[in-house]
């Protein structure tokens, strides 16, 4: 964890996680503890990966979560709730890829023919897409709202994607879900604000996470360009992420940051 003069940017703050147990949510949830929160909750699918991941941490504590069940999403944040009071910030990291679409776009490519992935593409990995993605963000955000708006306070960081804007050939699911949430958090943001809550997204390229590990190294290859940076570390988007939800952007609502190193503009 580093340490510098933003400590206490997050003093007193209570703050929520989700897909805290790796990744750019670990890193998130790490610095927001550095920063001087009161409490951190870390959220993720894999609660054992969020148990050791607070362990670490002063003043944290970990759910098991799928963002995927409503339900589950808005016992876990009025369980928050309950016991501290009140919900400052929150940080939606958990999302899905796709490994059998990226090993099947790398074939491709290796054997030098068309990418075809749309007339093959199952209802099943289209729904696990949009379930973890999509849906997740939506049962994420209104849990959110349900308890910030009665304060009238409150900040909300989505991590999206720049798949959405550069739409990868053979991933349309996952382009299409990380475009519906850039949308989302943007309609979400213009009705809350009034509210005296605020909503932004992160939209990383290449980051260096379990999904990258994951990546056929022909698609990370892809990446490897001299002229722009490197594969993001996990850190550099929670740094991003974390000036989203200070007070040095409170008049940043609805932004989507595009963090991609520099491969494209949008």
């Amino acid at each position: 964890m580093r340490t510098d003069a933003r400590t206490e940017r997050f003093a007193d703050k209570v703050a929520m996680v989700t897909g805290a147990g790796s990744g750019m949510g670990a890193a998130v949830a790490r610095q927001l503890a550095a920063e001087g929160a009161r409490t951190v909750v870390l959220a993720d699918v894999n609660g054992e990966g969020a148990a050791a991941v607070a362990k670490e941490l002063p003043a944290a504590e970990a759910v098991e979560l799928d963002v995927a069940d409503a339900a589950g999403v808005d016992a876990a944040v009025q369980d928050l709730l309950h016991r501290h009071g009140r919900l400052d910030v929150l940080v939606h990291a958990a999302g899905v890829d796709d490994p059998e679409a990226k090993e099947r776009i790398a074939a491709a490519l290796v054997e030098g023919r068309p990418v075809e992935m749309t007339d093959s593409l199952d209802d099943a990995s289209w729904r696990r897409v949009m379930r973890v993605n999509l849906d997740g963000t939506f049962h994420v955000l209104r849990a959110a709202v349900r308890v910030m708006r009665p304060f009238g306070a409150g900040v909300i960081v989505v991590i999206g994607s720049s798949a959405a804007f550069d739409t990868p050939v053979g991933y349309p699911h996952y382009a299409a879900s990380k475009a519906g949430v850039h949308a989302l958090a943007q309609a979400v943001a213009k009705e809350v604000v009034a509210s005296g809550i605020r909503v932004n997204v992160v939209a990383p390229g290449p980051t260096e996470t379990g999904m990258a590990a994951r990546t056929p190294e022909v698609l990370r290859a892809g990446f490897a360009d001299p002229r722009v940076r490197p594969y993001a570390t996990p850190e550099e988007i929670a740094d991003i992420a974390l000036f989203l939800a200070s007070d040095a952007a409170v008049n940043l609502v609805g932004a989507v940051l595009l963090a991609n190193g520099g491969r494209f503009t949008a």
